[in-house]
């Protein structure tokens, strides 16, 4: 088939990395993935959640909090807060960007702090959960390194790096990375989290009104694990290109 924006199949819409876009933040990027648009924030904080206290258990934390803004949409969204609550999915999220950094992060040698991951949709079109795990990796990565740089560690707590990335049947076709549009009609619809490693780290996929197959799974694992791997590459290239600059 063809896809409207023209990709092939297998291929990953464009992505892109501006680092340090909030300048308060420990570390920050702002990850575009197409017309997706999301800005990833890391904050270290020096104390752990009360719970870990008052159990006594070792090491650090890791939290994350994801919202959409309001112009991120075509239709204005209305905010969580004058709701009272949050909604399900933007829970949902957040717990999948917490675990997807927890199983990659050595909690021991992040030591008694929190990392807090904070990522604000700006722009909404298709994959914004994976394009937060995406991104906070990146985020954290840079967070790290600042800690490192001013001797607070001595060694990085990024164990392994994590990438995340859609994936899906459209009209009877695998494809990867989709869009708004691709993900509304998609019969089946997949999210993929995985490591550097190549193992999964979380697998969300759903048949709409529609089952799948073996052969179908296997397509959609095989194009997701191709991305990740792309993306994954992209996230070492612009920290490669972050460190070569502080040392100019």
């Amino acid at each position: 088939m063809n896809r409207h924006d023209g990709r092939a199949p297998d291929q990953l819409r464009p992505i892109s990395f501006v680092l340090n876009i909030a300048p308060n933040s420990t570390g920050s990027v702002l990850v575009a993935s197409g017309d997706t648009r999301v800005i990833c924030s890391a904050m270290i904080e020096e104390s752990v959640p009360r719970w870990m206290k008052e159990q006594k258990v070792p090491g650090g934390w890791i939290t994350a909090e994801y919202s959409m803004l309001p112009y991120s949409t075509l239709q204005r969204k209305a905010r969580d807060i004058s709701k009272g609550r949050l909604d399900g999915r933007s829970v949902e999220i957040q717990r999948l960007i917490g675990r997807s950094l927890r199983a990659v992060i050595d909690l021991d040698a992040l030591g008694q702090r929190t990392l807090c991951i904070d990522c604000d949709v700006l722009q909404a079109d298709g994959g914004t959960r994976t394009a937060s795990i995406t991104g906070a990796c990146v985020a954290a990565a840079l967070a790290f390194q600042k800690l490192l740089d001013a001797k607070v560690i001595s060694k990085s707590p990024i164990a392994k790096f994590v990438g995340a990335v859609s994936v899906g049947i459209v009209n009877g076709q695998p494809l990867l990375d989709l869009n708004y549009i691709e993900d509304r009609d998609a019969s089946v619809d997949m999210n993929l989290v995985m490591t550097d490693e190549g193992k999964f780290v979380e697998v969300q996929g759903s048949g709409e009104e529609s089952t799948f197959s073996q052969e179908e799974l296997s397509a959609m694992l095989a194009l997701g694990k191709k991305g990740i791997t792309e993306l994954l590459a992209a996230q070492q290239e612009i920290l490669r290109t972050a460190r070569a600059a502080t040392q100019i």
